[in-house]
């Protein structure tokens, strides 16, 4: 893999948030520094690695991992990582039948670590359908409920499963709670549903794919200030590094590519995705939100309700 990554400019000083990356992954066994010194070097303050309880090689191209531990290991290890915790939909079937506050022992406990921020990936996924889908939809609203009683947001999986997935969140009252819905790549009738029950949307490499027509077509009726951008690497690396492995550092295109969408600057994407991510996941410190007025184009914009629109 080429290390010399031209990110282009503009780079700093806006910092951005990956919050959706898989740093316990295999592949990145042999150089994580260098990935993480090469985020810091692209402009981000934060990465949010998430953890799945098990993980297995599937046409998913989801790895076998080592356990949650290891995500707690970087977040100990890199002062700019940050944990989410969860069991993938994929997953459901291996822990149907244990007590979800046990092995949940390992999540139960891993959640007392104070960078673990947030529970997921859980959610609904029927496009391969590795485990039933009513034990996929028991096992998502057990995660809701362990949210809702840590007091932390979810980061959500949803693929070719959009009306269970709105259902289970409505019925759940999931306003409460809060959170992402990660790699989105539903209908703008989802993303609306989703918008107004209080959740975030959040953007990968998919963006930047020449024939995600729907999907830029999402992100130019998203309001930035409930939009955020990830990674989901070392899966959907952005043009022009499609098909290599992902990183987190690849997220400025990502922040670059909806910026050209929306008629806005990167810096604009940057800022608003970033403060974003940091009121969701409780992260970084909180000076930008003492901002009442924000720049963006050439007009100024009054943050009157504390939301940048």
């Amino acid at each position: 893999m080429d290390n010399n990554i031209n990110l282009q400019k503009p780079q700093a000083p806006s910092l951005l948030i990956d919050t959706h990356a898989h740093l316990d992954d295999p592949k990145y066994d042999g150089d994580i520094d260098e990935i993480i010194k090469r985020a810091k070097a692209a402009g981000l303050e934060y990465i949010i690695t998430v953890g799945c309880l098990r993980q297995r090689t599937d046409p998913c191209l989801r790895t076998a991992g080592t356990g949650l531990k290891k995500v707690i290991e970087l977040t100990k290890r890199y002062a700019m990582v940050y944990a989410s915790l969860g069991i993938h939909p994929h997953d459901a079937k291996d822990v149907m039948g244990t007590d979800l506050k046990s092995v949940p022992t390992e999540i139960g406990e891993l959640t007392r670590e104070k960078k673990v921020i947030a529970i997921g990936e859980t959610g609904l996924d029927y496009y391969y359908e590795h485990s039933p889908k009513d034990i996929q939809k028991n096992i998502f609203i057990k995660q809701i409920q362990i949210a809702r009683e840590l007091q932390l947001p979810l980061i959500i999986h949803s693929r070719d499963a959009q009306n269970d997935t709105l259902d289970i969140l409505r019925h759940e009252n999931v306003r409460d709670v809060g959170g992402v819905v990660h790699c989105f790549s539903g209908s703008y009738e989802m993303a609306r549903k989703v918008l107004d029950m209080g959740l975030h949307i959040s953007f990968t490499g998919v963006v930047t794919f020449h024939k995600a027509t729907n999907v830029r077509e999402i992100v130019k009726n998203v309001p930035v200030e409930m939009m955020m951008v990830e990674t989901d690497c070392p899966y959907l690396a952005p043009e022009p590094h499609r098909g290599k492995r992902n990183e987190p550092s690849f997220v400025a295109f990502i922040a670059r590519r909806i910026a050209e969408l929306k008629g806005l600057s990167y810096n604009d994407v940057a800022r608003i995705t970033t403060l974003n991510g940091k009121r969701l996941f409780g992260i970084g410190d909180n000076n930008m939100e003492a901002m009442i007025a924000y720049p963006i184009r050439n007009s100024i914009y009054l943050n009157i309700t504390n939301r940048c629109t």
